[in-house]
């Protein structure tokens, strides 16, 4: 399963989308600087006029951050963020969407993926302030509404394809990925489809025989 934190719709992020670009973003950051200096110069008791970029009333984002809206597991959700958070910190922190794992926070091990669009992406590797207007999903929304588990979550459980669990959520997000775009992978491709997500306890036979387990069909449904 391949994926591309600069590139995780296979598009360019830097393409137009709705909502607030990371270019906006971080261009009102950068004119914090000016307006301070404006509000230092004006007369006490006046209120600093708002900088402006190209015509436009540019918003003043200091240290202490803005408040962004991100489309999460089908609902609208917002958060407060710095130009520097990823999106593995505003899931986390701001919205307590624990399930993405911090491990490598490198983008090198997967324990935080999460589905951008649809594709696979690392969220440690991932700016928050480039998700706004993509759609998006954790480990937490792949649950039905009924509680029901995933056919891939239910495969896990059958077939003990896991220890610790710290690698899990991240390994789960990856399998239904795999499975979304080869619903019957070989052995071979399953390997190769989740060969960016590591598990330090070595359970990759008994993940790939989930991936199987949940490609057959035959897995007994469960529930949280």
């Amino acid at each position: 399963m391949s994926r591309s934190p600069e590139d995780p719709g296979g598009s360019d992020p830097r393409a137009a989308r709705p909502g607030l670009s990371r270019r906006g973003f971080l261009k009102g950051a950068g004119l914090t600087v000016a307006a301070v200096s404006v509000g230092q110069s004006g007369a006490a008791g006046q209120k600093p006029a708002a900088p402006r970029f190209g015509g436009e009333e540019v918003p003043i984002l200091g240290a202490e951050g803005a408040e962004i809206v991100l489309r999460v597991n089908g609902a609208e959700r917002k958060v407060k963020i710095r130009p520097m958070t990823t999106l593995l910190d505003a899931l986390r922190d701001g919205l307590e969407l624990t399930g993405s794992k911090r491990v490598c926070d490198r983008g090198a091990c997967g324990a935080c993926s999460v589905h951008v669009d649809g594709k696979l992406v690392t969220s440690c590797s991932m700016l928050a302030v480039d998700a706004v207007g993509r759609e998006l999903r954790t480990v937490e929304g792949l649950v039905g509404p009924d509680g029901a588990l995933t056919p891939v979550q239910s495969a896990f459980v059958e077939c003990d394809a896991l220890q610790c669990g710290f690698c899990t959520p991240g390994m789960v997000m990856a399998c239904t990925a795999l499975l979304a775009e080869n619903p019957s992978p070989t052995r071979e491709q399953a390997a190769e489809g989740i060969a960016g997500n590591i598990c330090r306890c070595g359970t990759y036979d008994n993940i790939l025989d989930a991936v199987a387990l949940a490609a057959s069909g035959k897995v007994k449904e469960r529930k949280r």
